[in-house]
């Protein structure tokens, strides 16, 4: 065995999307179709997600949305091209990627959040618990934040608009407009 290559199973990350034109409980089976592809040729699974329906970047196949979903897997790499290819095949599957990842250990996902947790006091100014660091929550606070700002727009516009009926009327009440 060369120097640099490992005896340990490649870890992989599957990011794949699903066309809109199924419902939610129609994408559980679609799902396990595509786990079922994985397991088939000898690939466990380690962790799944799914992200829910977004708006695509652009049309694929007619569709503006999809619903995005996440696997991660270990898998010898000899079948790897099997699951691409099979992945190509599946009606179902509007796109997938594939990508090699490195296995992370808890410590290391710990470092990740503390990462995360520091990003998003420098961005937002306010600490936040560890429980709480989800991506769910910076978007909530990203919203919040921008609601706030436009807000603040729309009552200086306001004010800005009572001023100038103000002065207005002042002018139009002399009797020197000329």
């Amino acid at each position: 065995m060369a120097k640099n290559k490992s005896n340990t199973v490649p870890h992989y990350e599957l990011l794949y999307i699903v066309s809109n034109k199924f419902t939610k409980d129609e994408l559980g089976p679609i799902q396990e179709s595509v786990e079922k592809i994985i397991t088939d040729n000898e690939g466990e699974i380690t962790f799944k997600e799914t992200w829910g329906k977004k708006k695509l970047a652009y049309e694929i196949k007619h569709f503006k949305h999809g619903y995005y979903s996440l696997v991660e897997f270990d898998l010898a790499g000899i079948n790897l091209q099997k699951v691409n290819s099979l992945l190509n095949m599946a009606a179902n599957v509007l796109r997938h990627q594939i990508i090699v990842k490195k296995k992370l250990t808890t410590t290391e996902i710990e470092k990740e959040k503390t990462k995360a947790q520091e990003l998003f006091n420098s961005t937002f100014g306010k600490e936040m618990k560890k429980d709480e660091l989800k991506p769910k929550a910076s978007k909530s606070a990203l919203k919040s934040t921008a609601k706030k700002e436009v807000k603040k727009k729309e009552v200086k516009e306001k004010v800005n608009q009572k001023e100038l009926d103000e002065k207005l009327d002042k002018i139009l009440e002399t009797d020197d407009l000329l």
